[in-house]
């Protein structure tokens, strides 16, 4: 529990006064963020706001995660604790910032809301995603099977292969998920702040009752859990609406990967899109509209897409979409938190 406190002071710390420090420099040398042509009207006004404050939140998170271990050894003596499945998951998190880094660098560079192609973006993707896989079925021991709130709750081994597939999948489609829902200001922040409080639950759970999780570096799983929650929350300060200050593809990509790659190490994958079901919606209506402008001759399911601008284009002020999202996000985390809790109770584990 120190540990995670001590995760979690420092990446609030470190993430607000980065952020800060960002809004400064970005504001000071003019490197604003391009806003989409054929987005809500509202939102011209938002042009020019500094954008890639994901740096904020990843550099919390990672400075937080050391700053456990390192303060935790000299004020109690014991060794420091990075573990194998820690360093993939933070360094993944980390790998997956740097995609978002260079897409982020080339929209405001060239001043367009057009960074990376997509071919450029899903190579670097696919990249991060298949060396976070191999990594963690070569060097970690990760249960392969397909799971839900233990390893063993489903009983369907996707072998090696399988798991590394599903895992490079999961971690594309959640990293894309939250990029899609980053288009309000805190939106993706305060709900990715509520799903991470989540996983670090999970995770310390898992680390009080190894014999029934199985889940070796979970300790270390929950710090970095906590600490990417406090690199949110030190963000969300800033992003609040009226937004100081965007994550960009920096952040959003980033937060998703961490979210994937927490509920693969944990194995809890099928609790992932109940706890985040506001970016599996999100992405969902997406692909809805897609393909209904496609094969209903051009006609339009929504106002716009992603769903929270259709509400917005229907009158509900930013602000409130903002909140009532927040809300259901805290109510489909709470839903999955109970599942994981009951699940726990049927075995006997109460504490």
């Amino acid at each position: 529990m120190i540990r995670l406190l001590i995760a979690a002071a420092t990446s609030v710390a470190v993430s607000m006064f980065g952020t800060r420090v960002l809004i400064d420099f970005l504001t000071r040398n003019r490197f604003g963020q391009p806003i989409r042509e054929d987005g809500p009207e509202g939102h011209a006004v938002k042009a020019g706001t500094p954008t890639m404050g994901g740096l904020a939140i990843v550099g919390g998170a990672a400075i937080g995660y050391i700053a456990a271990d390192v303060i935790h050894f000299l004020g109690f003596d014991t060794p420091a604790v990075f573990t194998r499945t820690g360093l993939i998951v933070m360094g993944t998190i980390l790998a997956t910032a740097a995609v978002g880094f260079l897409d982020d660098w080339i929209k405001i560079s060239r001043e367009r809301n057009l960074g990376l192609n997509k071919r450029a973006k899903i190579i670097g993707l696919v990249t991060v995603a298949v060396t976070f896989a191999v990594l963690m079925v070569t060097l970690t021991n990760v249960h392969t099977e397909l799971s839900f709130v233990r390893w063993d709750s489903i009983g369907f081994d996707l072998t090696r292969i399988g798991w590394s597939i599903w895992a490079i999948f999961l971690l594309i489609a959640t990293a894309n998920a939250v990029n899609l829902t980053d288009g309000l200001d805190g939106l993706a922040a305060g709900a990715a702040i509520l799903n991470f409080a989540g996983f670090t639950f999970v995770a310390f759970w898992a680390f009080r009752h190894p014999d029934a999780y199985d889940v070796p570096h979970a300790l270390d799983l929950a710090v970095i859990s906590v600490s990417m929650l406090g690199g949110c929350v030190g963000f969300l300060w800033w992003n609040a609406a009226p937004a100081q200050i965007f994550m960009g593809d920096t952040g959003s990509l980033a937060v998703g990967a961490g979210l994937a790659a927490l509920a693969l190490a944990t194995n809890t994958h099928l609790l992932l899109p109940i706890m985040g079901m506001l970016f599996v919606t999100e992405t969902v209506s997406v692909i809805l509209q897609i393909l209904v402008f496609r094969f209903r001759g051009g006609r339009r399911l929504f106002r716009m897409a992603p769903i929270h601008h259709h509400f917005e284009l229907v009158g509900w002020p930013e602000t409130r979409v903002i909140i009532r999202f927040w809300l259901l996000s805290g109510l489909t985390t709470g839903v999955g938190i109970g599942i994981f809790y009951w699940d726990s109770i049927r075995q006997g584990i109460t504490a």
